[in-house]
């Protein structure tokens, strides 16, 4: 049992992660442990809108260990304009060796999860890419487009970033993000 509690441990390192974005009524920016949460929730609750035959268990597990290895490399705002195939490598790094912690089956299986949502080929993993992709976007329009005029991202950066992954994982969700980013982008919610 040692190794499992010394893994949920470390987990709690992922709480101490900050992220660009910031909870809705407060003034505070999330978390990565709150942002795996929330669209773990999120595709949980979209399911009706996933593509036939999406195992939703499945998803969820993928999205709760999909941005684990930020405890060792901290977050990037998905619209960074940064080497990712780089930060990937630093982030697979970071996962096995915290999944490390767990006996060698338990590792395999969570690293295959984590793998899986990195390759983006299952259907599974296509929906949960969505789900994440979209989860910023709502904040942020929910919150007036804090992150992106705060950090000076403009909508074709957003669209460029996010309307490949929601569109081919969940269309429904990408056909009502459209409509709202369209809408933010004339209230000047972006930057520039």
């Amino acid at each position: 049992m040692q190794p499992v509690i010394d893994f949920i441990l470390e987990l709690d390192k992922l709480k101490t992660v900050t992220r660009k974005t910031k909870t809705l009524h407060s003034d505070r920016y999330e978390n990565s442990a709150e942002h795996s949460w929330q669209i773990a929730m999120l595709a949980w609750s979209l399911a009706s809108y996933a593509p036939e035959n999406t195992d939703i268990n499945q998803v969820i597990k993928l999205l709760l260990v999909h941005d684990i290895g930020e405890i060792d490399t901290g977050d990037t705002i998905v619209y960074a304009d940064a080497d990712w195939q780089a930060l990937k490598v630093e982030e697979l790094t970071a996962v096995q060796r915290i999944f490390g912690l767990l006996p060698a089956s338990q590792a395999q299986q969570l690293l295959a999860l984590w793998q899986e949502f990195e390759d983006g080929e299952t259907v599974e993993a296509q929906f949960a890419h969505a789900c994440d992709r979209a989860m910023p976007v709502l904040l942020n329009l929910a919150n007036n487009g804090q992150s992106w005029r705060e950090n000076g991202i403009s909508y074709e950066r957003v669209k460029a970033r996010i309307e490949a992954p929601i569109s081919q994982g969940c269309p429904a969700l990408w056909q009502y993000l459209s409509l709202r980013l369209a809408e933010a982008q004339q209230a000047g919610w972006f930057g520039r």
